[in-house]
């Protein structure tokens, strides 16, 4: 008995402690539209979590306010790596965070699943603010994950984003119009 209550103890201890870091591969804006199988603009609801394996998930219920790509829908689930469940939690690198109450223009993908992700973790979630002038912009900070150069396999590093709303929708509307040609 004291054995299964020590191997318990390293077990739960094992699960509870951050996960090593993950390596993402650096996407171009054009290739999160390429890639994605939806582009919405939502706006954040509520989260739960699940546990798949030995995953930890936060689900994120989020409303759609415009589609760009992808089918119809009112809301989505977006599922990000870790969270806390219970006495566990687990943590990734470069996993983004999905406030409630803020606007988002997320690029998404669906896996056979039917699970849907956000496409390269916090490189695929722009968050929506105001300029000084009032105008909607589009934001994305620096990811802190190790990130490589899909051409090179060399680390590079990751850098802010900024775009009038506007200016990323026309964006996306040309990387899809070329990619029907």
């Amino acid at each position: 008995m004291r054995r299964a209550t020590w191997m318990s103890v390293l077990l739960g201890a094992a699960l509870a402690a951050p996960l090593a870091g993950a390596t993402l591969e650096k996407l171009s804006l054009d290739e999160m539209v390429r890639k994605s199988t939806a582009i919405v603009r939502v706006r954040a609801e509520g989260s739960r979590t699940i546990q798949r394996g030995p995953l930890i998930y936060t689900l994120t219920r989020v409303s759609v306010i415009e589609r760009w790509k992808g089918p119809e829908a009112s809301s989505i689930e977006v599922a990000v790596p870790g969270g806390s469940l219970g006495a566990l939690r687990q943590e990734f690198s470069g996993t983004p965070a999905l406030e409630r109450g803020a606007e988002y223009v997320l690029f998404l993908w669906t896996g056979k699943s039917g699970i849907t992700y956000v496409i390269g973790l916090s490189q695929g979630v722009f968050e929506l603010r105001r300029d000084a002038d009032g105008k909607l912009v589009a934001y994305r900070p620096a990811s802190a994950a190790t990130m490589l150069d899909p051409s090179t396999g060399r680390p590079v590093q990751d850098q802010a984003l900024t775009l009038a709303l506007s200016e990323l929708r026309r964006r996306v509307e040309r990387v899809m119009g070329a990619g029907a040609r």
